[in-house]
């Protein structure tokens, strides 16, 4: 084993560019080209173009894949149909959370598991582990993949032009083959900033190719390279969860207000059921914290870890902050208690280095784009 972190096959290019680099999950990843503030505001505006070759990818395929799966998560994955995906988790029996994933069931038997890269390993190996007595096979395709995103309003206009794939009849959380700029890749639609976009699954060896392909194709678009800082404030502002802050092993899918994605009425069991389904009653009777928006009156940034105060008491804790291009003000997702998690709760604040700093509480998300 070494300390040293993997580059993806873009990693020459993204040095080319000037990018700031940083280890990320064990990778070495682009943080950000230039402003982060530029690059999220052409996320919002214009596209982005990013990286996201760290992500795993588990492909589970087999006569009992979908069976595998609905067993080892939370959702009801044999109900996907070929060519969608499907959001999820994969929980531990005591009902923490080892990670959200998205699913693609790629033929009636294939499916391929995304995972977090700082969970990849975790992911895999409970996969491996819960799939003894199914006639499936669980294989590590991380290296088989590199995976860029296109986000942004003029995403689809950029796409169009370097694919003949029917990009618009491909629906929100679908994916399907396809060639782009002469590259076969998986053309997926997701997306993790709260705008349109989609993901392309490459081999590594074309991700250079494809890469330049789409700088080329969106410059009179206005696209450009975006790093990871600008990932993580685009989907704070969307309200979307990241692991390791809102989601860990301590929070249930119902603490973190994500418990539509776990499946009771699918058939069988499925890891976590008992305990998922006594932290289904108790938040439902009373949930102790609540995951809400807060937007700060003042221009001090929360940061994760910061306490969420009320009359001089702690009430909660903050999961995700920063300063938010869209809105100009600093923003932050925290759980907070029950009491207080309703919009417009007065005299909420964030303890920042001593200093009481006044908050206003909303529901999330922040931004919802227009359709």
């Amino acid at each position: 084993m070494t300390d040293t972190p993997r580059r993806t096959a873009l990693d020459a290019l993204h040095r080319e560019l000037g990018a700031t680099m940083t280890d990320f999950a064990g990778w070495d990843m682009p943080l950000r080209y230039g402003s982060e503030r530029d690059e999220h505001v052409a996320v919002r505006t214009r596209a982005g173009l990013f990286d996201l070759s760290h992500m795993g990818e588990i492909t589970v395929t087999g006569p009992q894949a979908a069976a595998l799966l609905d067993y080892a998560l939370v959702g009801n994955i044999g109900s996907v149909a070929t060519g969608r995906a499907r959001y999820t988790m994969i929980c531990r029996e005591d009902g923490g959370i080892l990670d959200d994933l998205i699913v693609y069931r790629l033929a009636d038997t294939e499916y391929m598991v995304v995972a977090n890269a700082s969970n990849a390993q975790t992911v895999l190996d409970a996969l491996t582990e819960r799939a003894a007595g199914f006639d499936a096979e669980v294989r590590d395709d991380r290296d088989a993949y590199a995976l860029l995103a296109v986000q942004g309003p003029e995403s689809p206009g950029i796409l169009k032009s370097l694919t003949d794939a029917d990009l618009d009849g491909l629906k929100y959380y679908a994916g399907l083959p396809g060639t782009v700029a002469g590259v076969p890749a998986l053309i997926a639609r997701t997306g993790y900033t709260g705008e349109d976009g989609f993901e392309l699954f490459v081999a590594p060896g074309d991700a250079e190719k494809l890469w330049k392909a789409l700088t080329e194709a969106g410059a009179d678009a206005g696209l450009v390279p975006c790093g990871l800082s600008c990932r993580d404030t685009l989907r704070l502002e969307a309200g979307m969860p990241l692991y390791g802050h809102e989601l860990t092993t301590a929070t249930t899918p119902f603490d973190a207000g994500l418990g539509r994605v776990v499946k009771f009425e699918k058939e069988g069991d499925f890891v976590g059921r008992a305990a998922l389904l006594a932290a289904a009653e108790r938040a439902e009777a009373q949930p102790p914290r609540k995951l809400v928006g807060l937007i700060a009156e003042g221009r001090r940034v929360p940061r994760a870890g910061f306490s969420v105060v009320a009359g001089g008491e702690v009430v909660g804790e903050v999961t995700s902050g920063a300063p938010s291009p869209t809105l100009g003000k600093p923003i932050a997702i925290a759980y907070v208690d029950a009491a207080l998690a309703a919009p417009g709760t007065a005299g909420v604040g964030v303890d920042i280095r001593g200093s009481h700093e006044p908050y206003e509480v909303v529901a999330l998300p922040f931004y919802k784009r227009q359709r």
